[in-house]
């Protein structure tokens, strides 16, 4: 069982060796992708959760 488990721990290292991190530049790239990208789904949700819970309203009445 320790061989195994040995054999596990090695392939993560050789694993591990391939990994390409991104620079910088990349990373701030990205980080500016999803915060714009949470930006404008936030302001699609709160669009949409405004007009059903006027709709709601007005079905309600």
């Amino acid at each position: 069982m320790f061989e195994k488990i040995k054999a596990f721990f090695d392939e993560v290292k050789i694993e591990t060796k391939k990994v390409v991190f991104p620079g910088k530049d990349e990373l701030i790239g990205s980080t500016w992708v999803v915060v714009i990208f949470v930006f404008i789904i936030s302001i699609f949700l709160s669009t949409v959760d405004l007009g059903l819970s006027k709709l709601v309203g007005v079905i309600i009445k």
